[in-house]
């Protein structure tokens, strides 16, 4: 098949989970012999943090302004298959009149990898710009990063005639058991970037429990952190560590945290791409809770989780040998279940059965479980 994505950037993984996502997904799509062009918006933010510039099946097409590459959009969008748009594209509005109008037989497709940031925002009463301003209804498919209550909210209240839960992965190829590196070092590791409606719970987990522990290491990466952060003696920093990166600095840690933004929390079923990445590393990770958790490892079992600061240092506490067992627990699970290949021939069955359904006047859709489908029963 032949895919056109418009989505926010593949080419930078600075300040966003998107594009380390995009690149386990499309080399899977890839490996199976289906074609891919990615249209991002060359801005000089990520231009100036670019950290990748091709991969094997895959077109990156950059663009300085809509007016200059809509001609290629329009012939690129004639020929394909399927047409993803993304959450917080900064053109979506304009590659969706570009589907609808030449998009000749291809399925239309929305994948909203924010989806409880979405919702959020519409509750406020606040406008998103990604969105079109029918809403959804007219993709045969929308995918969302986050599961749970989420999926019939996108129905009931943007329209979606069909959704489908399209979670994180890890792509075993890049995320695997590495040496550690002396830069990364740390008993207890955090990667993620700054964001204030998960501050709270990191200074719950990470913060005081450095406090609580000054004889160990505490190493932090990721981008957009204030100066007023509440540094401590212990606590190491690194700006940004790119993706290649990423399995030596959960690898130079003991124990690695995971942190969920305010609103996936409370709507659930909403892992992070840390929890798989950490997990296909052989490292064993602490993870605040939150609804359908247990749907992707087991807790105890496969991951730790804490909300107090006295439960993250029971975690710290707990003895190498059993930390080893639930590392390993958790890296059978995230190949099993969570690969990116995984998530591939999750897409491509979704993508096969909508195409032999959408014409069909008889498919209804029906909520089951904790996903939408399309379908008689």
């Amino acid at each position: 098949m032949r895919f056109v994505i418009f989505g926010l950037t593949l080419s930078s993984s600075w300040g966003n989970g998107h594009a380390t996502l995009w690149r386990g997904l499309l080399r899977a799509l890839a490996r199976r012999g289906h074609s891919i062009v990615f249209f991002e918006h060359d801005v000089p933010y990520y231009a100036r943090h670019r950290d990748l510039h091709g991969m094997p099946g895959v077109t990156l097409a950059l663009y300085e302004d809509w007016a200059s590459i809509h001609p290629r959009a329009r012939s690129e969008v004639a020929d394909a298959d399927v047409v993803i748009i993304t959450s917080y594209c900064p053109h979506a509005a304009e590659a969706n009149r570009t589907a609808l109008e030449d998009a000749l037989g291809a399925l239309r497709v929305f994948y909203d990898l924010d989806t409880p940031v979405t919702l959020a925002r519409l509750s406020k009463g606040h406008s998103v710009e990604y969105l079109p301003p029918e809403g959804l209804s007219s993709f045969d498919l929308v995918l969302s990063f986050t599961g749970g209550a989420a999926l019939a909210a996108l129905r009931e209240r943007l329209g979606a005639r069909r959704v489908e839960p399209l979670y994180g992965h890890a792509d075993p190829l890049t995320h695997r058991p590495v040496p550690g590196e002396e830069r990364y070092r740390g008993d207890v590791s955090y990667l993620g970037t700054y964001s204030a409606d998960r501050q709270r719970a990191l200074e719950r987990l990470f913060i005081e429990s450095a406090k609580a522990r000054p004889e160990i290491r505490f190493m932090l990466g990721g981008s957009g952190y204030p100066q007023d952060f509440p540094w401590t003696s212990n606590l190491y920093f690194v700006q940004h560590v790119p993706p290649a990166d990423h399995p030596a600095f959960f690898c130079s840690s003991r124990l690695t945290l995971n942190v969920t933004r305010g609103d996936m929390a409370a709507m659930g079923f909403c892992p992070s791409g840390r929890l798989f990445e950490a997990a296909a590393c052989g490292v064993p990770t602490i993870s605040d809770r939150w609804e359908g958790l247990d749907r992707f490892f087991t807790p105890g079992e496969e991951i730790l989780t804490a909300e107090t600061t006295e439960e993250a240092l029971a975690a710290l506490d707990l003895p190498a040998s059993e930390l080893a067992l639930i590392a390993r627990q958790a890296r059978a699970r995230a190949l099993d279940e969570h690969s990116s290949e995984h998530r591939a021939r999750e897409l491509l069955d979704l993508l096969d059965d909508v195409d032999r359904t959408r014409s069909s006047p008889h498919a209804l859709p029906q909520i089951v479980g904790d996903s939408v489908r399309t379908g008689m029963s």
